[in-house]
């Protein structure tokens, strides 16, 4: 496998799995409360539109499915380690289930709207492609990834909370989640130029 194709898969396994663990910290950002993953997150969709623009869908896809096997390991492992007993004189076991603790639905939930929004950010930088016949990749970026991220958001939440919270709450969270998505969407992009030039081996940014 290409050395830059790794140091990206790389990238985005750890991306993916950091997110996860410290989703469950709330975080208070332009008087919205988010989980602290929403600026790691959006690094999987820099790195999965790097790889379908340099090597091609198919790749995506496969390290998109991997990230997927290494969520359902990385969450076994975790409850293995909650289900060991503790030491006598280790008195952090509750704090250690309270942080990295799983509650099934959230689970289901994160592992659901992380599948249908990857997919879908890889399918839709492709036809964009083929649309744009290769040119304008701030357009393929900000497009793929801001259709999927609004995915991710209203998946996670209407599975993790629906039924559980009034519906204007329910849209109030999915509201204040993509706000800031989208935002970081907006951003990304000429990070987006930058690792397809290096991806690329080009000595300037890629003009796409």
């Amino acid at each position: 496998m290409n050395r830059k194709l790794v140091i990206l898969a790389f990238l985005f396994l750890t991306s993916l799995l950091v997110s996860n663990i410290i989703a469950s910290k709330l975080i208070y950002f332009w008087g919205i409360v988010l989980p602290a993953a929403v600026f790691i997150f959006p690094i999987t969709f820099v790195v999965t539109d790097t790889i379908t623009e340099v090597w091609g869908e198919e790749q995506a896809k496969e390290i998109i499915w991997l990230g997927f096997i290494m969520n359902i390991l990385m969450i076994v492992f975790l409850q293995v380690a909650q289900l060991l007993p503790p030491a006598p004189h280790w008195e952090h076991q509750q704090a250690f289930e309270t942080v990295l603790g799983t509650v099934p639905r959230i689970v289901a939930a994160s592992l659901a709207a992380y599948i249908i929004s990857q997919l879908h950010d890889v399918w839709a930088f492709n036809f964009l492609k083929t649309l744009t016949k290769g040119h304008h990749l701030w357009l393929r970026n900000n497009l793929s990834t801001m259709a999927s991220q609004l995915l991710d958001s209203v998946i996670f939440i209407s599975l993790a909370f629906g039924g559980t919270v009034p519906f204007s709450v329910l849209l109030t969270m999915i509201f204040s989640q993509y706000l800031v998505k989208f935002i970081f969407a907006l951003l990304d992009t000429p990070f987006c130029y930058l690792a397809v030039s290096w991806a690329r081996n080009d000595t300037k940014v890629y003009e796409g």
